[in-house]
């Protein structure tokens, strides 16, 4: 990775409806711009991912999405209201950081929920997007919730049964939007113990479902600060639930939107939180991206995911 770099500007960027968004620039004040958009939802954006990119040749936006990391008010505490947070408020935000920075168009660069987040705004602002690098491709169509909530149980079944007898009883018998939407309804209690148990059994099933992987390490979800993951569950638990109310497959029906804007998709093979088929039917329909398979990775990455990576958007740097 690059060197560790700190940010030249940063603020908070009052969105009128009583959020403010954390935001940072770091890098060459007078280089490509490109903007980090995080995955989770919730998760917040990592210095971490000012590394990813030359600093001599980027001028690197990060952002802490609605209510997680530096944004405020912070949704691990109940009395945050998310109901101005969805997907339709964080592409106005990203607009309005757009022009709060002066910037005519930038690179988007992201992963997982982030690639969700990037394809709606690109879909809504094609003339504000320059490339996309896109790694472990989502497009949250409630048929991949699904399967990162109830499908891919096959394959860990005892570890998929803990997750479901973590909401009442009479909610474990429905379909996975009513077990989410349970999940949901924990995380918004007043009771600080039921939060924290709903967050340790949400997050102790995303790491099963990464367990296997090279960099599938043990706590990969679960090991945050208490804020950060009570903010991280009930943010996601509120997306998924909501299918990101977003259509189902309105981000494929309108990948002719992203003509002209040149793309790379990089897929782990054996990404058991999201399945290569995603990727696939993307690059089908995108006549501008590009799809690179990663054979020795999952959803968490691998070294060879990581070069992947800088060679897509070390390319990009000179255009």
């Amino acid at each position: 990775m690059y060197p560790p770099i700190e940010p030249y500007d940063h603020g908070l960027l009052d969105t009128g409806d009583g959020n403010l968004v954390y935001w940072e620039v770091c890098g060459n004040p007078e280089g490509k711009p490109a903007l980090v958009v995080h995955g989770g939802p919730g998760s917040g954006c990592s210095t971490g991912a000012r590394r990813t990119f030359d600093p001599e040749r980027y001028r690197i936006v990060l952002f802490d999405q609605r209510n997680c990391g530096r944004s405020r008010p912070h949704a691990g505490d109940p009395a945050t209201d998310l109901s101005t947070n969805t997907t339709h408020h964080l592409i106005a935000d990203m607009e309005r950081l757009r022009e709060h920075l002066g910037i005519d168009r930038w690179l988007l660069y992201g992963g997982s929920w982030g690639s969700t987040l990037m394809l709606a705004y690109a879909e809504a602002h094609p003339d504000r997007v320059s490339e996309m690098v896109i790694v472990a491709v989502t497009m949250t169509r409630r048929t991949e919730i699904d399967w990162l909530y109830r499908g891919s149980g096959r394959f860990f079944p005892e570890e998929w049964e803990r997750f479901r007898q973590g909401v009442p009883e009479a909610d474990r018998d429905g379909d996975t939007f009513a077990l989410l939407a349970a999940y949901s309804r924990l995380m918004a209690g007043p009771d600080p113990e039921v939060r924290a148990k709903a967050a340790h059994d949400w997050t102790a099933w995303e790491d099963a479902l990464i367990s296997q992987e090279t960099n599938g390490k043990p706590g990969s979800y679960s090991d945050r600060p208490p804020d950060a993951l009570l903010a991280f569950v009930r943010i996601c638990a509120h997306y998924f639930s909501n299918a990101a109310w977003l259509e189902e497959g309105v981000l494929l029906r309108e990948a002719g939107r992203l003509a002209g804007i040149p793309g790379v998709l990089i897929h782990g093979r054996m990404d058991m939180s999201g399945p290569l088929i995603t990727a696939w039917e993307l690059a089908q329909v995108w006549p501008d991206a590009r799809l690179v398979v990663v054979e020795d990775s999952g959803h968490t990455g691998s070294e060879t995911m990581r070069k992947e990576i800088f060679a897509a958007l070390d390319a990009f740097a000179g255009r």
